[in-house]
């Protein structure tokens, strides 16, 4: 692989965009050539672009604060001629974002998306590098559909996902997870707000989030399946069933979760597999993994939002209140950062697998 990859960010003024920048600024092997958004923000330095809507701990990176932003869509041959990869996070229609994605991957230019438009694209892989780095073996594949050499889209899942899944997936190959419901708390940085921008959301929760109780129980079916001609075929198990809510936190996804297996296992059994499990991007020490993927908390009011989601620079995973169930097996919480590992830090490490897996050369 190269020692140092240039990258673009479309959609950058954005929450996830910006999210984005926080992160490449220092970057070991990233260096960020481009930023780019809506036409109507095409052309001006990036601090005006974004303007007051830089909603970051942080403030703008020093390094594309000048930057001119260029088109989005526009200059889609422009900037693939710049860089090596975009990262993709832009604010538009589904089929307009699975169009704009692939003109980039046509352009010769990979696509890392944290858009949903292109999940359930047969020949695109959804990866959590920890859980399904095989997937990327598909991308020969989608090349040949698309008819390119270097060019391709590759995606990671849905932000609440990142919570319950990577503690679901380890257990399944030695006990088989059979059945799952579960119910996440989503903050409301999950939809790009802020309380600045959403008052309504102060002491309030929201039972409802549009599409996202699909995603949680479809996605995680394509993270469990395998490469067949060409394509990822879904698994049929586990099945799902998950309730969405919307909740007055302003970064962090928690999980309830209820499991019950094929062969139950012991708790012992269960905190030994989190304990020890490691993936891929532990495998490969990428530079955006955590060294302990999956945290087990045993204080009964841990974890907590507040107090766990930067855990590892918020790219690791917090699991508590393990206990057997009347019903189910066993029950759990689980905790993620999710514009961290959820979004543009779970965008930034795939982006690490497909340079150290040789896909960016």
């Amino acid at each position: 692989m190269k020692k140092t990859y240039k990258v673009g960010v479309i959609g950058a003024t954005g929450m996830v965009g910006q999210r984005f920048l926080t992160l490449l600024c220092a970057h070991p092997w990233f260096q960020v050539e481009v930023v780019a958004a809506s036409p109507r923000s095409a052309g001006k330095p990036y601090c005006d672009a974004v303007g007051k809507k830089w909603c970051m701990e942080t403030e703008i990176p020093e390094s594309v604060r000048d930057k001119i932003v260029m088109d989005a869509t526009g200059d889609v041959e422009k900037i693939a001629s710049m860089v090596d990869f975009v990262f993709c996070a832009v604010d538009m229609k589904k089929d307009e974002i699975k169009a704009l994605e692939e003109r980039y991957a046509k352009a010769e230019c990979p696509v890392v998306s944290n858009n949903s438009a292109h999940r359930h694209t047969p020949d695109v892989p959804m990866v959590i590098p920890e859980l399904n780095a095989d997937h990327i073996r598909v991308i020969p594949a989608q090349r040949a559909r698309l008819g390119t050499k270097r060019g391709f889209v590759a995606v990671k899942s849905n932000c609440s996902l990142q919570s319950y899944v990577p503690a679901l997936y380890p257990l399944d190959g030695k006990f088989g997870v059979k059945d799952v419901l579960v119910c996440t708390y989503q903050a409301i940085s999950g939809a790009g707000k802020t309380f600045e921008t959403w008052p309504e959301m102060v002491d309030n929760v929201i039972p409802f989030i549009g599409g996202e109780e699909e995603k949680s129980e479809l996605e995680p079916l394509k993270i469990w399946g395998h490469i067949e001609d060409g394509v990822i075929v879904p698994a049929d198990s586990p099945k799902f069933t998950a309730q969405c809510l919307r909740v007055p936190v302003s970064n962090g996804h928690m999980g309830a979760v209820f499991v019950r297996f094929e062969n139950k296992p012991t708790k012992e059994e269960i905190l030994s597999v989190w304990k020890d499990f490691k993936g891929r991007a532990q495998e490969l020490e990428l530079p955006s993994a955590p060294k302990q993927f999956l945290h087990y908390f045993t204080e009964d009011n841990m974890p907590q939002t507040k107090l766990n989601r930067m855990l590892e620079n918020g790219m690791a995973i917090s699991i508590g209140r393990l206990r057997e169930d009347t019903q189910y097996d066993y029950k759990f919480v689980c905790l993620s950062h999710n514009t961290l590992r959820g979004a543009a830090g779970g965008a930034v490490l795939l982006a690490e697998l497909l340079c150290a897996e040789g896909y960016m050369d």
